[in-house]
Parts: structure tokens; C-alpha cells; sequence
């Protein structure tokens, strides 16, 4: 069994900051890339940034230059530096893993729970 657990979500005024965790646990193996999706009302889930385990991490546009992504691979977690926030980032934020069990297995997605991001004055 894999569990990923979110925290840091909350209400913040434009141009706030926040910072998201998600911890992975259980029978982890491996860890290979580990991101964030978000999703707002009304609107598909759509890709934040995403942290792979070999290579640079990536941002949607909307977010590049005020989101960092980061992983303590130590601790198999990952957090998102949410800065200068405003209105059209309010959504449900899902941290997402690709994570094998055992060395022979391929890696699957496992997703968290949610936490909810409100952007507004």
C-alpha cells in the first residue's frame, strides 16, 4: 500500500504565498517523478509542475516564475512554493507520484487526496 498525504492548503489574499507538502509512504521501492495537478471548478485536472527524479522540473506557464517545485527524496516528499498568488489559481491541488513497489514492477501513478487553494481577498 502507497499514500500520498497532502497539507499547506488554505485561504490566502492576492499576491500571497503558500507552500504545499505531500509526503509518500508505505511499501515505496521507488520514486520516480513526483508533481502537482490542480483542478477548478468546472475545469479539467490540468498539470502545475512536475519534479522527475532524473532532469529538471517543469511549469505549466500560467505558474513559471512565481511556483517553485522541490522533492527531499530522504524523506519521499515534495513541495510546492506557491508565490505571488492570484484569483485564477484557486483550485483543488492533487499531488501525483509515479512509484514501484518492488525493483520488477513498473512504475504506477498514485495521487493524494486534495487540498483545496482559495485565492481571494
Amino acid at each position: 500500500q502507497v499514500q500520498l498525504v497532502e497539507s499547506g492548503g488554505g485561504l490566502v489574499q492576492p499576491g500571497g504565498s503558500l507552500r504545499l507538502s505531500c509526503a509518500a509512504s508505505g511499501s515505496i521501492f521507488s520514486i520516480y517523478a513526483m508533481g502537482w495537478y490542480r483542478q477548478a471548478p468546472g475545469k479539467q485536472r490540468e498539470l502545475v509542475a512536475h519534479n522527475p527524479r532524473d532532469g529538471n522540473p517543469n511549469y505549466t506557464d500560467s505558474v513559471k516564475g512565481r511556483f517553485t517545485i522541490s522533492r527531499d527524496n530522504a524523506k519521499n516528499t515534495v513541495y510546492l512554493q506557491m508565490n505571488n498568488l492570484k484569483p485564477e489559481d484557486t483550485a483543488v491541488y492533487y499531488c501525483n507520484a509515479q512509484i514501484t513497489t518492488a525493483g520488477a514492477l513498473p512504475y504506477r501513478n498514485y495521487w493524494g487526496q486534495g487540498t483545496q487553494v482559495t485565492v481571494s481577498s
